[in-house]
């Protein structure tokens, strides 16, 4: 199960469930309802913020490239 703190797991699991989006252009509320909607994860959903948000963001981007 995948938490807040999963940055990089989270990030493999978006670019392999969405790999038509480009992660560059996600705004943080909708990266946060991204993360929220994998199956995978089960994190209170409050518990997340602009710093765990950014390092997914990044991580996501790298693993596009």
């Amino acid at each position: 199960m995948l938490k807040w703190i999963d940055t990089l797991d989270i990030a493999i699991e978006l670019y392999e469930k969405h790999p038509e989006i480009d992660p560059q252009w996600v705004n943080f509320m909708d990266l946060r309802q991204l993360v929220i909607d994998l199956e995978d994860f089960s994190d209170d959903p409050g518990k997340s913020n602009e710093k765990i948000l950014e390092s997914i963001q990044l991580n996501w981007i790298k693993e596009k490239e």
